[in-house]
């Protein structure tokens, strides 16, 4: 089962969700966790996991041989993303704008464009006791995500429950992320802001096709809000977490609630079993 961890804006508490979640199923079944926010991943600093692979990901961008090349414009043409500009006597190449579709390499007439592979970040993989860990690092400065959550994806195993933590927002890095999942969990806060970030990630979820239920954090301050949209949606409100100055304590020193309070261990044991309860009758309905 593939759950992802989401959210529709950063510092809601989604690394907290996904990995508390992680550590409160560790030992009862597989449990593997990737951390898709690939610009900042930060799940290692709570399961401190030993990294033992590294493995660079690359996109393939074209080069031109300027001898076979009869500056036709026909890559120029074809390219949705402006990466070729063809001069009268040389084709300019911008490699950050190219996505590596390769359909100048198809397209050019004369076979004067092959590819080479780019570096764009790095997956990382590993174990944090008995959970199976990896992450993805974007380089600095590169503006392409995707790839690089593609390559973290690849690692999840077959078998028990892979837990994805996913990037803020709902944007292209988020819906490749949580394409695929079983089921998406979307973290929020109470406030008026919370929810309508919360109700563009419903929005997106349900364009995908997964089901979904929210984490509310940080309850007992804000307002009603999300409470009210959750209801008029049907959604539900699978977790509440307090405003609980142990909970930020634990947090501060790279402890989630499930590893230093017994209590959530056992919520967020029960937070899994709901999902499983959600999805295997979603699965009968249909």
């Amino acid at each position: 089962m593939i759950i992802s961890v989401a959210s529709g804006k950063g510092g809601t508490g989604k690394t907290l969700v996904a990995t508390s979640l992680a550590i409160a199923l560790a030992g009862r079944e597989r449990v593997q966790l990737l951390d898709c926010d690939v610009e900042e991943p930060n799940a290692h600093i709570f399961l401190k996991p030993v990294i033992a692979h590294r493995q660079p990901v690359l996109v393939p961008v074209p080069v031109v041989e300027e001898q076979k090349c009869t500056h036709c414009g026909k890559c120029a043409e074809v390219c949705a993303f402006h990466a070729l500009s063809v001069l009268p006597k040389e084709v300019l190449v911008f490699p950050y704008l190219c996505h590596g579709c390769g359909a100048c390499v198809w397209l050019c007439p004369e076979n004067a464009i092959t590819e080479k592979g780019r570096e764009i970040g790095v997956v990382e993989t590993g174990k944090a006791d008995t959970i199976g860990f990896a992450q993805g690092r974007l380089t600095i400065g590169e503006p392409m995500a995707p790839p690089v959550i593609k390559k973290v994806k690849e690692q999840a195993e077959k078998s028990g429950i892979v837990i994805i933590d996913a990037p803020p927002g709902t944007a292209c890095p988020v819906v490749e992320t949580v394409r695929g999942s079983d089921f998406c969990l979307l973290v929020t806060e109470p406030t008026p802001f919370g929810c309508s970030d919360l109700s563009l990630a419903v929005e997106m979820v349900r364009r995908l096709g997964i089901p979904c239920g929210v984490v509310l954090n940080r309850a007992g301050v804000g307002d009603q809000t999300v409470q009210d949209y959750c209801a008029r949606e049907g959604l539900p409100i699978m977790l509440s977490i307090p405003y609980y100055r142990m909970i930020a304590v634990l947090y501060s020193r790279g402890i989630t609630p499930a590893d230093g309070i017994s209590y959530w261990r056992q919520a967020f044991k029960r937070l899994a079993e709901d999902i499983e309860r959600v999805s295997h009758a979603r699965i009968s309905r249909s």
